[in-house]
């Protein structure tokens, strides 16, 4: 059998081991077509042979970017990796600028677009990239090259041979994959992965993920391939012989659900939050006794423990629940999904007891880009799992709690360091560990829990990052925001508390001839809040969507040293502040 020590192994012990017809399946023109493993094999050995007559050479650097995961990502991926050459995901909806700097600083010499939107983007800087010969497209665009044509280049197999050869030459610790990640200031950071870095997690991970390796199970991706986490999934699936349907999109996920009835999928807590409150909704619309009934269920999903712990008596309520009401949840998300992934932001803990009440089971996972990236995840089998925890760590992966609380990370699955920034490499592998500047606990049977974020940049629950920072300074140039603290860790979206500035508002309430009494009812104002919104609005123009503030409270009172709120350098105590404010928060997050 073959052994696995490199990326571009897995198709091929996948052939050995289940030789599926259908390895991936992606939808064009409103049909489902597979690509075998044979097929899939073929194709990336084409594409290797093709880029070699384009004179690619090992460690050459070959941009990917596509807007959704798709079959022909998977071939480049492997035709480009058989030539010991690197693959740099880059994702779609960063700026220009960015795609500009990823580009140069990863001296991609060629890049392959999957539609007309990305390939816009990267013709408006291409000629700042003086590294990059050739754009090719995914899809079929007037006056763009096709990746069908680097098919057609290496259809002749006259050179396989150095194909092979190049292969072999491949050693398991070589640099695979540059993914650059978004910095909370400056620019992003070129995280180098090996093949073993992903090769041990993918492998390390599949031991956690509860399901048959029978070459009948079926996947649904939806999340971004250029991100770690989706892409090791990819490895992962491979490995297990599970079939890889790939969702046409976020907005059509429920009707693909019902298409494809897929028995595993990754997602984030975001969409996790979106199935719920869509199915509240419904439940909000029935009448009467059904009505009843299905908050009733609800009310004994929320209160859900693994294992029998909340005794029998509730264990016979849950049954009964889940034979009139979960099952129908179930029966929504495609009949067949038991087992969810879900990574990348904190998961809120009514929705990993609800879910895994509803027999769908939600497992939490937590890791970085540069820890390939799963550090450790829940496991319902051998009692691996526990709410509130991102589950036990890996095998072969350790973990040390530093002194100031500090989760620090050594493994196969480490980082080789930050392209070309070898001080800020030697900074975050200081001592032989990672630094993953999450601050944690391990408990007594061995769980991990994530308890604060050392650096304050936070991700939404969709797995988006936001940089607190740059928004407030942005905000702060409003000449009615005296202190503005963003929120939205783990949450929908971000928010914001806003402490105005009382001297400027009060002058702009005389000149409008608005009457303000004290400052707690100048923060109810209806006059006020339009106007805050004006400024809120404004603000948020040059921001991307998922960092926009969507709602903000004003608070009646300064915000001082002497009170908590400020260090003595002016600098937010975070922590005090959302304590002060709880309400206000709630009130927001509607918790």
């Amino acid at each position: 059998m073959q052994n696995i020590t490199r990326l571009f192994d897995f198709p091929y012990y996948q052939l050995e081991k289940f030789n599926l017809k259908k390895a991936f399946v992606t939808k064009y023109d409103g049909k489902w077509v597979a690509t075998s493993t044979q097929e899939y094999i073929d194709k990336t050995n084409a594409i290797s042979r093709g880029l070699l007559r384009l004179g690619i050479k090992p460690n050459d650097k070959i941009a990917v970017i596509s807007m959704s995961s798709r079959t022909e990502w998977n071939i480049m991926d492997i035709g480009i990796l058989q030539l010991g050459a690197q693959n740099v995901p880059i994702y779609p909806t960063i700026s220009q600028d960015d795609y500009e700097y990823v580009l140069k600083h990863s001296e991609a010499t060629y890049c392959f677009v999957s539609c007309s939107e990305v390939l816009e983007k990267v013709n408006a800087i291409k000629n700042n990239v003086p590294l990059l010969k050739e754009v090719y497209s995914f899809d079929t665009i007037p006056n763009c090259k096709n990746w069908q044509e680097v098919l057609e280049l290496g259809a002749d197999t006259s050179n396989q041979n150095e194909v092979e050869k190049l292969k072999d030459q491949v050693k398991p610790d070589d640099l695979a994959t540059l993914i650059y990640t978004s910095g909370t200031t400056g620019r992003p950071k070129g995280v180098m992965l090996s093949h073993t870095n992903v090769v041990s997690n993918a492998i390390a991970s599949s031991k956690r993920f509860a399901t048959n390796a029978d070459g009948e199970t079926r996947s649904l991706s939806f999340l971004p391939v250029c991100h770690i986490y989706e892409r090791m999934m990819m490895y992962l699936y491979q490995y297990l012989g599970v079939t890889i349907y790939f969702a046409e999109s976020m907005e059509k996920i429920g009707d693909n659900l019902k298409e494809v009835k897929p028995h595993v999928m990754t997602t984030v807590p975001r969409l996790l939050e979106k199935v719920y409150d869509k199915i509240i909704t419904k439940g909000s619309e029935l009448t009467g006794i059904k009505k009843k009934l299905f908050f009733w269920a609800v009310d004994i999903g929320l209160k859900y423990e693994p294992y029998g712990q909340n005794g029998w008596w509730y264990e016979q309520k849950l049954a009964l629940a889940r034979k009139l009401i979960f099952s129908k949840w179930k029966a929504g998300l495609g009949g067949n999904l038991s087992h969810i992934s879900s990574g990348a932001a904190a998961l809120q803990h009514r929705l990993a007891r609800i879910f895994n009440a509803a027999e769908i089971h939600v497992m939490e996972g937590y890791g970085l880009t540069e820890t390939s990236p799963v550090i450790s995840v829940n496991d319902m089998r051998n009692r691996g799992f526990k709410i509130g925890t991102v589950g036990k760590l890996l095998d072969g992966v350790e973990v040390k709690i530093a002194d100031d609380g500090e989760i620090l990370c050594k493994g196969p699955n480490i980082m080789l360091g930050y392209y070309k920034e070898p001080e800020k490499s030697a900074e975050a592998l200081k001592n032989g560990y990672f630094h993953t500047g999450d601050i944690g606990e391990i408990d007594a049977d061995g769980f991990l829990r994530i308890t604060d974020r050392k650096k304050e940049m936070f991700k939404t629950s969709g797995g988006k990052y936001v940089a607190p920072q740059i928004l407030e300074n942005r905000f702060k140039q409003s000449r009615f925001i005296e202190q503005i603290m963003v929120v939205g860790e783990g949450e929908k979206m971000p928010a914001a508390l806003i402490q105005p500035d009382f001297e400027f508002l009060f002058d702009w309430a005389k000149k409008n001839n608005i009457v303000l009494g004290e400052n707690a009812d100048i923060v109810q104002n209806e006059k006020v809040l339009a106007k805050y919104q004006e400024e809120v609005d404004t603000a948020n123009e040059n921001f991307a969507k998922w960092e926009k503030v969507k709602q903000f409270r004003l608070t009646p009172d300064v915000w001082g040293i002497n009170e908590g709120h400020l260090t003595p350098t002016m600098k937010l105590r975070r922590k005090i502040i959302k304590e002060k404010y709880l309400g206000l928060y709630n009130d927001i997050y509607q918790h």
